[in-house]
């Protein structure tokens, strides 16, 4: 691939780039948000560990899902 420019990509490709990034970034708040106030007996692992992992690894998502999905114990908000 060459050195492709923002501006030469198609609309629809941009598009598609700028809702994945948001979906990325609101997946990410909403598990920190989720995480914050968890008490540490509700998490599976370290609640550093975790926040670190949805914070900094960008992959498409994955890792504020698996935290969704394995990294609770029980599946209510703490109130």
């Amino acid at each position: 691939m060459g050195n492709t420019r923002w501006d030469d990509l198609d609309p629809r490709l941009q598009r598609a780039i700028v809702f994945a990034a948001g979906l990325e970034i609101g997946l990410k708040i909403a598990a920190l948000i989720d995480l914050a106030p968890r008490p540490r007996h509700e998490i599976r692992g370290e609640k550093a560990a975790w926040a670190a992992a949805i914070t900094l690894i960008n992959a498409a998502g994955v890792v504020p899902v698996v935290y969704f999905l394995h990294g609770r114990v029980g599946g209510t908000r703490p109130s």
